[in-house]
């Protein structure tokens, strides 16, 4: 174990800072005034700091203010102690007293397990525990999922874990063997989980740079337009054909919100030790997402012509779909009721944003309108980012 200097241990130290959720979570802290160190791998294209740097950018066009610069280590949860070496581990352990295990795999299927979900959600997890003992971190934040109840039904609290359930995916699996790992560790002081439901796109903006879940059946749906007719893209029919109950309920929550009450509780010292849902007090029923789809192909995709030679049916277009979703067909089953009790003790005064039709066919059309990713990076997407209303 690393000996630790007297110096102020303030630092949080981030894992998964430049997914979707981690992106909001380093801009919300540093908004704070919290030092934070990100444990970051580099893409083919650039270097850890240079894509920590474009989403930074990304948040100070919007924001019209400079925010600090985190110290950024070149590093790998899927590598023993991350793959940091003893200068970083040195570093870490002088100025660290606090990690936000945020970095996942969120693949549904994976019978490998050396591979994905299991590679990071369990052998991930085992290594960032490592570094937490390696480098006596006292405090463990753990970002899991409500999901981890499985196929369960009624009232789940906040502190349920392994209740005998089944589950509905290997993502949902390996999220359970995460938080086991978690709890049982004898590294960390104190260890916090957070829940959080579906997360889709930012509440105000409509802003996402990750498609999975909602946006998934949305891609379908615009991308299978472009072959069939105005009029065949009924998304409610088209969920029934799914075998989707339409009077079951999904939780879904926006992804500012999520990180607002993050936020607010690692910086918390009673929050610590908690598992906390962070999930939406009103579910949307399967019946509103459907009409959402079609509204939303139908305004913002380019339909299939009439006369288009290549033009399909809408047999066509519910087989295709049926393909494309069967991953999602347990996903999208009825939702238990999530208790919210420490939730509310923690992080009442930050009300979760209401999901109201407007707000979901603004995150449906910016969606569309950035093709789900393929047309910008993020520090590109500011000036969009900001422009996009319903019309």
């Amino acid at each position: 174990m690393i000996e630790i200097p007297s110096a102020d241990r303030r630092h949080l130290l981030i894992t998964g800072a430049t997914g979707l959720l981690g992106s909001y979570l380093v801009r919300d802290l540093l908004l704070d005034g919290q030092p934070v160190a990100l444990v970051v791998r580099g893409s083919r294209r650039e270097s850890p700091a240079q894509r920590v740097d474009a989403q930074l950018i990304h948040w100070e066009n919007e924001l019209g203010k400079r925010l600090p610069r985190p110290r950024v280590f070149d590093g790998d949860m899927t590598r023993p102690l991350c793959g940091l070496g003893a200068d970083d581990l040195s570093w870490i352990g002088e100025h660290c007293c606090s990690v936000l295990h945020n970095a996942a795999s969120l693949n549904f299927r994976g019978a490998d397990r050396a591979a994905e979900p299991w590679l990071s959600n369990v052998s991930g997890v085992r290594n960032v525990l490592d570094l937490v003992q390696a480098t006596d971190i006292e405090h463990f934040h753990h970002v899991s999922t409500a999901y981890v109840c499985g196929l369960r039904s009624g009232r789940i609290a906040e502190n349920d874990l392994e209740c005998g359930q089944k589950y509905g995916n290997d993502y949902e699996r390996s999220k359970v063997e995460a938080e086991q790992l978690v709890r049982a560790a004898s590294g960390p002081r104190t260890v916090t989980v957070y829940r959080p439901s579906i997360i889709v796109g930012d509440s105000h903006s409509g802003y996402t740079s990750t498609y999975h879940g909602l946006f998934a059946a949305l891609r379908l749906g615009h991308t299978l337009l472009t072959r069939v007719a105005i009029g065949s893209t009924s998304g409610p029919a088209l969920l029934g054909l799914l075998g989707i109950d339409l009077t079951a309920c999904k939780n879904f929550v926006p992804v500012d919100w999520v990180s607002a009450v993050i936020a607010h509780a690692v910086q918390t010292p009673s929050a610590r030790g908690q598992t906390l849902h962070l999930t939406h007090p009103e579910p949307l029923s399967m019946a509103t997402l459907g009409a959402l789809i079609q509204e939303a192909v139908e305004r913002f995709s380019q339909a299939a012509a009439a006369d288009d030679p290549d033009l399909c049916d809408e047999q066509w277009f519910a087989e295709n779909l049926r393909t494309q979703l069967d991953v999602y067909r347990t996903y999208f089953r009825n939702d238990p009721f999530f208790d919210r009790s420490n939730l509310e003790a923690v992080a009442g005064h930050i009300p979760c944003p209401v999901l109201d039709h407007p707000t979901l066919l603004r995150m449906a059309r910016f969606a569309i309108e950035q093709d789900f990713g393929r047309l910008a990076k993020p520090s590109t997407l500011a000036a969009k980012t900001m422009s996009v209303q319903v019309s």
